[in-house]
């Protein structure tokens, strides 16, 4: 049998360890390590939320890697038509991990109204268009269907919906500059079908999504031609990767650009949310550790007795420092459940009934995301406990140096 266990589950039933002097230093213990966890549940989950919301809404509207032909125009309009008749569309084969590929173009117009007019860019899609991600940001509507025959059909933002007091079935004029300022601009009249609201301001700001065929007849290419090709990949970690095989496996004619090229400062400012964790990570187990050694030296301190009469009976001094790892092992484990359920609990709240809002034009997301996964958890739950139990080895040192003739005397 193991006895260290033994003696150490008797400590901690006994009614004399619970109005023990040391039984309030215990308690702070325990709700260090449980504060501790909550805190860095929290930190992980809303820092890994946010990077994948704010990815995925870059992502939404502009594939992970474009296609393009080179040219200088750094506007968010085509210029430039590329022919649809690729070897890699409508399937990318020749690459592996390409979810999807579709054929999109922009073009810069004006919104006008009876009293107000803004500035924003047509997106023109087809019927490859990959909807899912504003299924998502849809908010009242429907999604236009661009699978028959040409229409009038648009999506706008809640922005800009807001702006020019648009409300869904409402129509509206959109014009469009011609090349040859001689000539008078392009008008089409659209309606909205459905109003979105991406939370990514700089994005509602900006698109307003139609039917591309439009684009082609107002730029007078034909209909294999279109602006630009954006992909989409089954791996983000791989992007890099995939942005090197893709570039390798087009034609010398086409460019390609990765989102993270495209878009730097954003997701680069992302990336200083991973530091964050691991800083709040770093500071709440050395607290919670600090605090688990203090609790440890007074259980120490209040057994000393105890200590010694083993000693005498022939116990060594790793039995007896196992012992009081046992004792402390249950304290970190209480601390961790308590610490899991109510910080599960916060995130579900979060994640289900959106209590924190945030400023989508400092935070591109309306309100706080949370990312929950087993792994994350049960790696920070072991990694707790066994960092707290290795900052503990440290001060069960100091049983050793306790004599048992001193320590039967100790009162």
């Amino acid at each position: 049998m193991n006895y260290e266990f033994f003696i150490a589950k008797r400590i901690i039933g006994s009614k004399a360890y619970k109005s023990s002097i040391s039984a309030p230093i215990i308690k702070i213990g325990i709700a260090a390590i449980a504060i501790g966890i909550i805190v860095m549940m929290i930190a992980i989950a809303t820092g890994i939320g946010l990077q994948q919301k704010i990815r995925d809404k870059v992502v939404a509207f502009n594939g992970h890697i474009n296609i393009t032909n080179y040219d200088s125009n750094n506007s968010q309009e085509s210029v430039f038509p590329i022919s649809k008749n690729q070897e890699f569309y409508p399937e990318f084969k020749s690459v592996e991990g390409i979810s999807h590929i579709q054929a999109v173009a922009t073009k810069f117009g004006v919104i006008r109204t009876e009293t107000d007019f803004e500035g924003a860019v047509l997106k023109g899609v087809g019927a490859d268009y990959k909807w899912s991600y504003f299924k998502e940001f849809l908010i009242e509507g429907r999604l236009p269907d661009y699978s028959e025959k040409r229409n009038e059909e648009v999506l706008i933002s809640q922005y800009l919906a807001n702006r020019l007091q648009f409300k869904l079935g409402d129509k509206f004029q959109m014009i469009f500059k011609k090349d040859d300022p001689n000539k008078l601009p392009n008008i089409i009249t659209y309606t909205i079908v459905g109003i979105y609201n991406s939370g990514f301001q700089d994005f509602d700001a900006t698109y307003v999504i139609g039917d591309i065929r439009h684009l082609q007849r107002i730029n007078k290419w034909k209909d294999d031609q279109i602006g630009s090709f954006e992909v989409f990949i089954n791996d983000y970690s791989e992007l890099q990767k995939k942005g090197i095989e893709i570039y390798k496996n087009t034609p010398s004619t086409l460019n390609t650009q990765t989102i993270a090229d495209k878009y730097y400062s954003i997701l680069e400012w992302i990336k200083i949310f991973d530091k964050n964790i691991y800083g709040i990570i770093g500071i709440m187990i050395l607290v919670a550790g600090i605090n688990m050694i203090t609790a440890l030296l007074v259980l120490i301190l209040e057994r000393t007795q105890m200590i010694g009469v083993l000693k005498a009976l022939g116990s060594n001094n790793f039995s007896i420092r196992k012992l009081f790892i046992y004792n402390a092992s249950y304290l970190i484990l209480l601390g961790l459940l308590w610490g899991n359920i109510i910080g599960l609990a916060v995130l579900f709240a979060q994640k289900y009934f959106k209590l924190l809002p945030l400023d989508p034009s400092i935070y591109y997301v309306t309100e706080a995301p949370v990312y929950i996964s087993l792994s994350y958890i049960v790696a920070l739950n072991i990694g707790t406990l066994v960092l707290c139990l290795l900052m503990l080895l440290v001060p069960s040192y100091i049983i050793t140096k306790i004599s048992p003739v001193k320590a039967m005397r100790f009162e």
